[in-house]
Parts: structure tokens; sequence; C-alpha cells
């Protein structure tokens, strides 16, 4: 997945490991601009940030985040989106991530925010490379 977007995920809760469910989770802010390229069409005079892009600032957050025993993962699915509401330009998204181990991968479950509450759900599969062998 490549989209022209500018926005940069910045840790605002360090990774932490839950013992009991194997789960790794981190907590990240994402600064929407005005200067994001998406904006110059989408929608000229009611700006919507594209939700293609908040996935792809899911994506970046949730794999500078790779659990330290992952190994290498190569992005498998997408499993599920779903948008609750509308990303504009000036809006901070929250993200919070979660990545569990599967059969020959990780899960990565991510909540996303706005200040005005919550603005996406999304569910990524990864595969281990060494099981696509």
């Amino acid at each position: 997945m490549t989209t022209a977007v500018l926005a940069t995920a910045r840790p605002v809760r360090e990774p932490a490991h839950d013992e009991d469910s194997g789960a790794w989770t981190a907590g990240f802010t994402v600064a929407i601009t005005e200067q994001e390229p998406v904006f110059a069409g989408h929608y000229p005079d009611f700006p919507i940030f594209p939700g293609v892009c908040v996935m792809e600032c899911v994506r970046r957050a949730a794999e500078s985040v790779r659990p330290p025993q992952a190994g290498d993962l190569r992005l498998a699915a997408v499993e599920s989106t779903r948008f609750t509401a509308a990303v504009h330009p000036g809006d901070e998204l929250a993200v919070e991530v979660a990545w569990t181990p599967r059969a020959g991968g990780w899960r990565c479950t991510a909540k996303v925010a706005t200040q005005r509450g919550k603005a996406a759900s999304v569910r990524l599969r990864y595969r281990s490379e060494e099981a696509s062998c």
C-alpha cells in the first residue's frame, strides 16, 4: 500500500507486552495538516482525509513497533476496516495498536480516534516471511 501521505506517527505510549494474552500494544498520534497532498482533490470545498490514508497511518505506526520476536513480517491482508467519522485538516489521530500472534504470522488491530471521538478501526494480518517460503 503506497499512498502519498506526509503525516508521521509519533509514539505517545511505548510498546508494552501483556504476558497473559501475548499481545504487544503501543500508542501514537498523527497530525493531519492542511499540507497533505490528498486534500487538493479530496474534496476542494470540504476536505476529507481518505480512508486509505487513515489505513496507511495505521500501517506505518504498527510497523514501527513490530513485536521483537515477530521477525520479518509481510502485510498479507486488510482483514477489516470500519470508518465511523471523517478526518479533516487540523485533526490529530490517536492510534492505538495491538499485535497478537496468529498461526504463521501476526494480527494487528488498531483503534483510531480524533478529538471528536472514534474515527476508525482497522485489522491487518501479517505473515512471517519464513512461513511464506
